[in-house]
């Protein structure tokens, strides 16, 4: 095995009472791609701090390869002393490094140099960051969050990057599909100590249960050995005292390993306050427009949002997801077009500008809205540190300045204030940001139960993928298309990746220009004739397979079939699951070309 390029042993650190990290430990070899998994909170983002040097630690040793180059992304960067994006790039270049790349990967990153670092906004923050830790190639990156504020097509970029490179990669990220992509093993940071696997992300989630599981069989052996302990204390003790003291000195050393055992952190009580139901049909455009300096952001796009439907918006950063939703909310108006919202609609919004907290403001504050020590859930008062806990906020953290939270913390905390107002419609700004694993899979749950509609905006592809009914994605100049399915059924619709828009500077129309006649449009789309047979005929035979696998399931309910005639019950197993099958691609054939028909006429 190759010598480690850094190697952290028996790291120790304590905030206030309970150890951060014991007894950690960390090696990275070359070319190795690690991922970093743990808890909002559990000191991940400590660990790498201390990887990288920026930290020191109360005990244990650091080692760096003599030699080795290392460059730490932390997840808010420090722009102080920089005069332009390229300044700030190149000042993280080693003394011999080649300043062309500094230049290069600002270019590919859709930056041009001159930006001045405080108009930055987060995704355009986050792209120079990583130009400055990319630029000189290091033997080890330590990426922090790196795909926070990024777009989807410079998330993909990245991606590719990340993997036409030979140096070391330790990330953390919440991104499961990035990990997945990038990862070859597995570093669990877990109450203050680190497990190792082998093997990349996509088999972190399965690992992780068997050895939780493995744990709690382990304290249930402990549990049942002391009180076996304990009768023997009260109901056996013997003549022989050398035997009975050290007996009864085990017994101590068993409670004492009982009493200090540390249980993993529960789920978080994600749930939303359900208002009353809104009217069948919720959100219905018709030809909305809205242009800003000249420039499109959103022409003729129409829509119909139903009670149930879980929508997500994506696109390049600019592209104007979320002037898009503000249309379909009421929030912006259109320059052109009609929006009509459904009866009894009760909205809930949680947006990605945490920076509107007041950071010297309490934990209890912010959800109280400094009023009494309770919060108002669906109209029904809650007292605060209860409401604080269904978020995995401990009561020791109800004086806690919001400036101490971590990034999943404020996370949490957003979402804990806007789950708190009745709602049948949520409206969602980048959800993910910052949450860890385990309160990702209970917010996908929360949002499957609700009985609301959502609208969504995200970056996350598997978050997508797992969640939303349809997606509506930029077509370009302004344009916007709606795909049925999730991310991935998108792109396969689409037949291409999104690709991002390049600035465009707002441009005066002259008058002469104006005067000049418009260009013929383009022929109009219209349905071919087997798009149009398949439209009329897909009714009919999806009542017909409907039908064939009601009487196929009719048929193997018969609880003696199995016995009584094993031929006939194959049959049925087979042909109810080709059934399911055939039904399963009309329907999603019938749902695309009603959506081409709909798109057609409203163009």
């Amino acid at each position: 095995m190759a010598p480690p390029l850094i190697q952290l042993k028996d790291i120790a650190l304590t905030f206030g009472g309970t150890p951060l990290l014991a007894s950690v430990e960390l090696s990275v070899s070359a070319e190795e791609r690690v991922c970093l998994i743990g808890r909002n909170g559990s000191g991940k983002s400590t660990l790498l701090r201390i990887a990288a040097g920026l930290v020191e630690p109360d005990g244990g040793t650091r080692f760096v390869q003599p030699g080795a180059t290392i460059r730490y992304l932390p997840q808010e960067p420090d722009f102080a002393g920089a005069a332009t994006t390229l300044a700030y790039v190149e000042a993280g270049l080693g003394p011999g490094d080649d300043p062309y790349p500094a230049r290069f990967l600002l270019e590919q990153l859709g930056l041009r140099g001159d930006e001045d670092p405080a108009r930055l906004s987060g995704g355009e923050a986050r792209r120079a960051a990583l130009a400055r830790v990319l630029a000189p190639s290091p033997d080890i990156l330590l990426l922090d969050e790196p795909t926070n504020h990024l777009d989807l097509t410079t998330i993909e970029w990245l991606e590719t990057e990340l993997r036409s490179r030979r140096g070391a990669l330790v990330i953390i990220s919440h991104d499961r599909r990035f990990l997945s992509n990038l990862s070859r093993s597995t570093a669990w940071l877990d109450r203050g100590q680190i497990r190792r696997m082998e093997r990349g992300f996509e088999a972190f989630e399965g690992w992780r249960d068997e050895l939780l599981a493995e744990e709690e069989r382990d304290q249930h052996k402990l549990d049942r050995k002391i009180v076996a302990e304990e009768h023997w204390l009260r109901y056996g003790v013997s003549g022989r005292r050398k035997r009975n003291v050290r007996r009864l000195a085990n017994l101590h050393a068993l409670r004492a390993e009982r009493r200090d055992y540390r249980g993993a952190a529960g789920r978080a009580n994600l749930a939303a306050s359900d208002a009353d139901k809104s009217g069948r049909m919720v959100i219905e455009a018709r030809g909305l427009s809205k242009a800003y300096g000249g420039r499109t952001i959103v022409g003729n796009f129409s829509t119909r949002i139903q009670r149930g439907d879980r929508v997500g918006i994506v696109g390049p950063n600019g592209a104007g997801k979320t002037t898009l939703i503000g249309l379909l909310t009421g929030a912006v108006e259109p320059d052109v077009g009609s929006l009509r919202l459904g009866a009894n609609i009760e909205m809930a919004t949680l947006d990605q500008h945490r920076e509107s907290l007041d950071p010297k403001a309490t934990l209890a504050e912010t959800l109280t809205g400094g009023r009494g020590d309770h919060v108002m859930v669906g109209g029904t008062p809650k007292h605060v540190v209860s409401y604080m806990k269904d978020f995995l906020f401990s009561q020791e953290q109800v004086r806690t300045p919001l400036e101490a939270l971590s990034g999943g913390e404020r996370g949490r905390l957003m979402l804990a204030r806007a789950l708190a107002k009745p709602s049948n419609l949520l409206v969602l700004d980048e959800p993910t940001n910052d949450l860890d694993l385990e309160t990702l899979d209970v917010l996908e749950e929360m949002l499957g139960d609700y009985e609301g509609t959502v609208l969504l905006i995200s970056h996350d592809r598997d978050f997508l993928d797992r969640v939303v009914t349809s997606v509506i994605a930029p077509d370009g100049d302004g344009r916007w298309v709606e795909y049925a399915g999730g991310y991935s059924d998108m792109l396969t619709q689409r037949g291409a990746d999104l690709q991002r828009q390049p600035a465009r500077q707002p441009v005066k129309e002259p008058a002469a220009a104006r005067s000049v006649p418009a260009a013929p449009s383009p022929k109009k789309r219209r349905l071919t004739f087997n798009e149009k047979h398949a439209l009329e005929t897909l009714p009919k035979t999806i009542a017909e397979l409907e039908s064939e696998i009601a009487r196929l399931q009719r048929q193997l309910d018969d609880l003696d079939l199995y016995a009584r005639d094993r031929k006939t019950f194959d049959r049925a197993t087979t042909a109810i699951a080709a059934a399911q099958d055939k039904l399963h691609d009309a329907e999603t054939r019938w749902l695309e070309l009603e959506m081409l028909r709909e798109e057609i006429e409203q163009a």
